[in-house]
């Protein structure tokens, strides 16, 4: 997954010193350029994110994404023609921002290098997993504010906290106020809180269903903790995490926990060369797990792993888990 294993592209390509340096020309950058500041209202406009504070006077216009998830929230947004670069799929992108993904240049099927960022020339990069920004692959904040780019990462790497829906309207808020498009945001955050709180009508008198994610693992078990959106997803969808207090968004599980914790069902999240199918496979032919209700009952739900982090997919998540967990229920 691209927070947990950041690669470097070993084709990286080299530029001159001189390419460098243009993205920052004069040392001016987007957010110190008069005549953009003049056509732009709303701005100066001051945002803290994950403790890096910066201030903006126009709308950033040229755009790196690294991750899925952040990509989406920007073609949620409609702002499609300010990417110039992107990278890091988890799986595949819905199709209702197919066509805009295709216009868009990808850097690098993982994450690209710092000199691949330089290469797009851009003037803000958004990154979904503090792994975009590792230093150890020279892709910084710090770095690339010292080449006049701006940074922003995903709140639910940063935020800790019992309200992950909360934070995930505010980083919508936020990401629509940086470009100059809040009334979209805000649009999107009134369908999102109705399509939760349908959700939530349906299930309303339904007891929970435990549940115990299984993302990958072979000696033990990656899941989801109790911190960030995916358990919370979990809990709008009427389930129970087993795994619930485990203080982090993701964590690894001994498999004897699991069998201990005895869950009804196992979401399992679809994405990278595994298949569903093989991880079903690996679940069901091991002797250890035979007694667990869920394996008994063969019952599973399946989530792209896209559907289960911080951006615009959660709340139909909400609603496609709940599908599967109470299917007698949530029928229309």
């Amino acid at each position: 997954m691209s927070w947990r294993t950041p690669a470097l592209i070993a084709a990286a390509v080299l530029l001159p010193l001189t390419l460098t340096a243009c993205s920052a020309s004069d040392g001016d950058t987007a957010d110190e350029r008069p005549e953009a500041a003049a056509k732009s209202p709303g701005f100066p406009y001051t945002v803290e994110n994950c403790g890096v504070t910066t201030t903006y006077q126009a709308p950033p216009r040229r755009v790196v994404t690294m991750n899925q998830h952040v990509t989406e929230i920007m073609l949620e947004l409609g702002l499609a023609e300010s990417l110039v670069g992107t990278a890091y799929l988890d799986d595949q992108v819905l199709p209702k921002y197919a066509k805009d993904y295709a216009s868009v240049p990808v850097l690098a099927e993982k994450y690209p290098s710092y000199e691949q960022v330089l290469a797009a020339d851009p003037d803000f990069v958004y990154g979904g997993y503090a792994s975009a920004f590792a230093a150890g692959d020279g892709r910084s904040r710090e770095a690339l504010g010292k080449s006049g780019i701006d940074s922003r990462l995903n709140t639910e790497s940063c935020t800790e906290g019992d309200a992950p829906m909360d934070t995930l309207y505010e980083e919508i808020r936020e990401v629509g106020r940086t470009f100059g498009v809040t009334d979209r945001a805000e649009a999107w955050i009134e369908r999102a809180t109705a399509e939760n709180a349908a959700t939530a009508k349906k299930l309303a008198d339904l007891d929970p269903v435990s549940v115990f994610v299984y993302d990958s693992g072979d000696k033990t078990a990656f899941t989801a903790g109790g911190e960030g959106i995916g358990n919370e997803l979990i809990e709008r969808a009427g389930g129970a995490n087993v795994f619930a207090d485990l203080d982090k968004p993701f964590g690894d599980a001994s498999w004897e926990n699991v069998v201990a914790r005895k869950p009804e069902a196992i979401v399992i999240y679809d994405y990278g060369s595994t298949t569903v199918e093989q991880k079903k496979k690996r679940l069901l032919t091991d002797p250890a797990l035979a007694g667990i209700p869920a394996i008994k009952n063969r019952r599973f739900a399946v989530l792209p792993l896209s559907d289960a982090v911080l951006g615009v997919r959660v709340p139909a998540a909400v609603g496609k888990l709940a599908a599967q967990l109470h299917p007698a229920d949530t029928t229309p």
